[in-house]
């Protein structure tokens, strides 16, 4: 089969013929149609983070296809289903964070993409308990980016305990923050988008923001404190220190600052500040089956629509350069 591999760190990905994967008892295989590309896809083929991605590396984790062949035991999963390989390709289910819905914290976790082979290629095998059932009667390629952008900031506006009617801060309009602006209204939230791009602010009004703030023509810590006194929850998805730190001073007493992006530096925390004000920091790491279950509900429904562009496999090194220049407004999906 066709796959696009990362052979070495900080090297072109190579477009190559490599073996089929076979399954096992549990798994399926499944005939990818679309996979979504993901900042974390260029994390891994740059080996970034501190946990290293496998070498070589089959990338993707947002794609999906149809199940052309299933494992021995596997129950609740037929050929020619619609499902999706998502980050969290398994995990142990007996550790005490699987066993108390908090399967994303399970230190035995797999992830698609990363520690094993993704969905940049023709076909990729995957855990049958694990793998996302698409709704019927959705596109592939637009529902591709929901098993990650979509889940992600679903997740991440879950865990900020903010309530219908609050103001919510996303930090960030691109591939997660333009699906987490809508997944924002959609669940009853006044939204300020704040990005450094009108192109993208304009996006984020198309997309219902209520409020847009050009961090690099206004101070958007000043803008929001003026206009609506804080918000109660900041999503942070931007990829840059100073967008962080805006984020966490743009929340009000007993907000929560929910930290999803991951820059390469730290983030200072004003010690009495957090203390005194009684503000939550929180790190948010994608969704659970049942958060993406819900995630693609609110897509299959017509709340949330990613605003995609689709490519060739064989073009992803250009992807990845657009990704790095940042101009890809919303998402790029590949189609198999």
């Amino acid at each position: 089969m066709k796959a696009a591999v990362v052979n070495q760190f900080n090297q072109k990905l190579e477009i190559k013929e490599v073996e089929k994967p076979r399954i096992e008892r549990g798994e399926v295989l499944v005939k990818i149609e679309a996979c979504g590309v993901c900042h974390t896809d260029l994390h891994a083929a740059h080996g970034d983070w501190p946990v290293k991605p496998k070498l070589p590396l089959i990338p993707g984790h947002e794609g999906v296809g149809v199940v052309t062949e299933v494992g021995e035991g596997v129950t609740n999963i037929k050929v020619g289903d619609r499902v999706g390989i998502p980050w969290l390709f398994s995990a142990c289910g007996e550790c005490e964070y699987c066993l108390t819905g908090r399967e994303t914290l399970c230190p035995d976790q797999e992830n698609g993409g990363y520690s094993v082979d993704g969905a940049y290629a023709e076909f990729c095998k995957a855990p049958a308990n694990y793998v996302a059932k698409i709704p019927e009667h959705v596109d592939p390629v637009e529902i591709a980016p929901i098993l990650c952008a979509g889940v992600t900031t679903y997740k991440a506006l879950k865990v900020s305990e903010a309530k219908p009617g609050d103001w919510v801060a996303i930090y960030g309009i691109g591939g997660l923050g333009h699906v987490a602006l809508q997944y924002a209204k959609a669940m009853g939230f006044n939204v300020i988008a704040v990005d450094i791009q009108d192109e993208k602010l304009q996006l984020a009004a198309k997309l219902g923001a209520d409020i847009t703030i050009n961090g690099m023509k206004v101070n958007p810590v000043e803008a929001i404190l003026e206009r609506v006194g804080g918000v109660q929850a900041s999503i942070s998805v931007a990829v840059t220190k100073k967008a962080f730190e805006q984020a966490y001073q743009s929340v009000k007493r007993g907000g929560t600052l929910v930290v999803v992006g991951l820059p390469h530096d730290n983030l200072p925390i004003p010690i009495f500040d957090t203390v005194l004000n009684g503000v939550t920091v929180r790190g948010s790491i994608v969704g659970t089956r049942k958060d993406m279950q819900e995630a693609l509900e609110f897509a299959a429904q017509g709340k949330v629509k990613t605003n995609i562009e689709t490519a060739s496999l064989q073009s992803i090194n250009e992807v990845f350069e657009k990704m790095e220049q940042g101009q890809i407004n919303g998402r790029i999906v590949l189609t198999l």
